[in-house]
């Protein structure tokens, strides 16, 4: 199966509205399965709906777990103008060298999970626009990012962990997410990498008028995102949608990559259902964004890092539920006596 591309935003929409949906087959197939293995009904809890959805969006039965993969994206922001971030821009270009070099924490996390990991910097050298002066990105900007989401993702990853590097992310995040889902700036704006004080107050002013500016005209989900995203956001987005056209499941991180994708869903019903929330950021908007969306995060850690750290981690439950699921003997094999209850 080839890499699939958008060359506009039309086709973006055009493949949203198209979108293939589970096996169902694979699916039944699981959840077959499942009350024949030695133990009780449901004692396994989530674990046991996972190994139905990864066998639902990977096409097969069983589901495998031999080739996770993650992707951190790196990309600036004009609105970091607005010293929206206490943290210097310079962070972006010296975060994603270290990711290139190995030491990051996504990259202990993916060693110690046995997870690919590449790192992209998208354009990192030009910033996107100030979105209090015009939208963040054009449309050959934004598609552009949205393709090198789309090439990170091949046919053969067991599941993709999209995650982002990008100093001043979270005002472009909280944006997006209120434009898509209303509220205050109080619902979304949070600290980031260190936001107090006049620091906070300024992002929130930002996100405030930034969202005020780009909605007057009513602006469907994908312009939205176009307006007030940015390049490595959209790059997520592209990963995102490339998983659901190759039949790889995705685990989404926190606030920020899980604001990047909110465009798909609130464009197309369902959009998001190949994907899991891998765990409840403690930035603030998360737990919003995930009720918005009717996600239930997978863990709760207290994380905010960002860089796909959240769904890295959430790899080895995929695997618990993979090895419970093909690898426990059934009440027959083990001439268990089963239990009904």
């Amino acid at each position: 199966m080839s890499t699939p591309r958008i060359s506009s935003l039309d086709d973006l929409r055009a493949l949203l509205r198209a979108l293939p949906g589970p096996d169902e087959a694979a699916r039944a197939a699981a959840i077959e399965r499942e009350p024949h293995l030695t133990k009780p009904k449901g004692s396994l809890g989530r674990l046991e709906e996972l190994a139905a959805w990864l066998a639902a969006w990977q096409g097969h039965h069983p589901p495998v777990m031999d080739r996770p993969a993650a992707a951190t994206f790196a990309g600036n922001h004009g609105v970091m103008a607005h010293k929206v971030s206490p943290c210097p821009v310079e962070v972006t270009w010296q975060q994603s060298k270290n990711f290139g070099e190995g030491g990051g924490a996504i990259n202990a996390m993916c060693r110690s999970t046995g997870t690919e990991f590449k790192v992209y910097d998208i354009a990192i050298d030009s910033f996107t626009r100030d979105f209090l002066t015009g939208p963040a990105m054009d449309e050959d900007d934004f598609v552009a990012a949205f393709n090198v989401g789309m090439a990170a993702v091949d046919p053969g990853m067991s599941v993709f962990c999209p995650g982002e590097m990008g100093i001043g992310n979270t005002t472009p995040a909280s944006a997006m997410a209120m434009a898509l889902f209303g509220g205050t700036e109080d619902d979304w704006v949070g600290y980031g990498a260190g936001a107090v004080g006049t620091v906070l107050a300024d992002k929130k002013r930002v996100v405030r008028e930034g969202v005020a500016l780009h909605t007057q005209d009513n602006p469907d989900p994908v312009d939205i995102a176009c307006r007030l995203g940015g390049r490595e956001l959209a790059a997520m987005a592209g990963a995102t949608l490339a998983g659901r056209l190759l039949r790889v499941p995705v685990l989404l991180d926190g606030f920020p990559c899980t604001a990047a994708v909110a465009f798909l869903a609130a464009f197309q019903k369902g959009a998001l259902d190949h994907c899991r929330v891998s765990h409840a950021s403690a930035e603030a908007g998360h737990a919003l964004l995930c009720e918005s969306l009717n996600q239930r995060p997978l863990l709760r850690m207290g994380m905010r890092l960002g860089e796909g750290t959240g769904g890295v981690l959430a790899v080895n439950l995929l695997r618990a539920a993979v090895v419970c699921h093909t690898e426990m003997a059934t009440y027959e094999e083990a001439a268990v006596a089963r239990n009904e209850r």
